[in-house]
């Protein structure tokens, strides 16, 4: 009897996405999603009778950026065959962490995440288009301020430009239900200010506001800077707080130290979300910070960080701390409807 073959009607093109997504997801190392995604991006502009030529001849390696492995999944995708490696992964994709799904069901969307505008390694309209596949309703793109040089950080006129980006892939989207919104993730100055102007920054729907430098400042410091930073109307999400790295390939790093009783209660004053950053190997804030300031009535937006699209499921991990820590749904913020967040980011 011959072996039973999944039937598959997404085409090459889907299937090599769907493969760089799950690899990416898995965190897996970069050059396979690479690969996966050239090969994507080198069928894109070929007609579906090109690609059936080079099938049939047998010269789909010929093609810059496609090699042996994703000629398999590209020849097993034309005939409408699922292809094997694809089967593989999706075998594997079960939850990243046990825990948290009725939360990760409940998010509506996404308030961090970055491109290849600052130090993402995809387009724009990459993450739009995935977000919309695990189920997003919106994405904030949150690519980083001026000061931090060495993730490329958009200066005044490059955010502007990033704008006019924005509204172009909304309007390329506007039948989806879908909306990416404009956001920032805005460095905290030394002395607590935010690096953008209140002009640009007024412009925006979210702005996240983080620490990135000088994360072993005294103490005091620390804690006037941060306060500062969440007196600041423009800012709407505290992120990653502590700045601490807890596994992964750039090492460890210690929490940053300050007055966590005093800036959540300032959190709490003034509307700010704490953000549970969900990046594995950051896991921040810590548990016994994350519940001081769960009981001092803080706002949260569990948010992905996602430097890449894969990571845009990074989402479970944080919906299982948040779980675990007994915090209500109403109060994450992306449990929110589009309009609602919007209007308390305005306030």
């Amino acid at each position: 009897m011959d072996e039973q073959v999944d039937e598959y009607d997404a085409g090459p093109v889907a299937a090599l996405r769907r493969i760089a997504f799950l690899l990416e997801r898995a965190r897996e190392d970069t050059y396979k999603v690479k690969a996966y995604r050239a090969a994507a991006a080198t069928l894109l502009p070929l007609g579906e009778d090109e690609v059936g030529r080079h099938v049939r001849d047998g010269t789909l390696t010929t093609l810059p950026g496609i090699g042996a492995s994703t000629a398999r999944v590209v020849e097993q995708a034309w005939r409408g065959e699922r292809p094997a490696r694809l089967a593989a992964l999706e075998r594997d994709a079960g939850p990243l962490v046990p825990g948290g799904r009725a939360l990760r069901s409940a998010l509506r969307g996404d308030l961090h995440s970055h491109s290849d505008w600052s130090d993402g390694g995809s387009p724009i309209e990459e993450m739009a288009f995935t977000a919309i596949e695990v189920g997003h309703e919106y994405l904030v793109l949150t690519d980083h301020s001026p000061r931090l040089k060495v993730a490329h950080g958009l200066s005044a006129e490059r955010l502007a430009r990033q704008l006019d980006v924005v509204d172009a892939v909304n309007a390329h989207l506007a039948d989806t239900g879908f909306t990416l919104l404009k956001g920032i993730e805005v460095d905290i100055l030394d002395d607590g200010s935010l690096d953008q102007s209140d002009e640009l920054l007024g412009r925006l729907d979210v702005r996240v506001a983080s620490v990135h430098s000088k994360l072993r400042m005294d103490a005091d410091a620390m804690t006037r800077r941060m306060l500062a930073a969440v007196a600041n109307p423009w800012t709407d999400v505290l992120g990653h707080c502590t700045g601490r790295l807890v596994t992964g390939g750039r090492g460890t790093r210690p929490q940053s130290q300050f007055d966590a009783r005093a800036v959540f209660e300032a959190c709490a004053e003034h509307g700010v979300a704490v953000e549970i950053n969900s990046r594995p190997e950051r896991r921040d804030p810590p548990t016994a910070l994350l519940e001081l300031a769960r009981d001092l009535g803080c706002l949260f937006s569990i948010d992905s960080d996602a430097h890449a699209p894969g990571q845009l499921d990074f989402l479970d991990h944080g919906c299982a701390r948040a779980e675990q820590a007994g915090i209500d749904p109403d109060r994450i913020v992306n449990t929110w409807p589009r309009e609602r967040l919007l209007a308390w980011a305005k306030q």
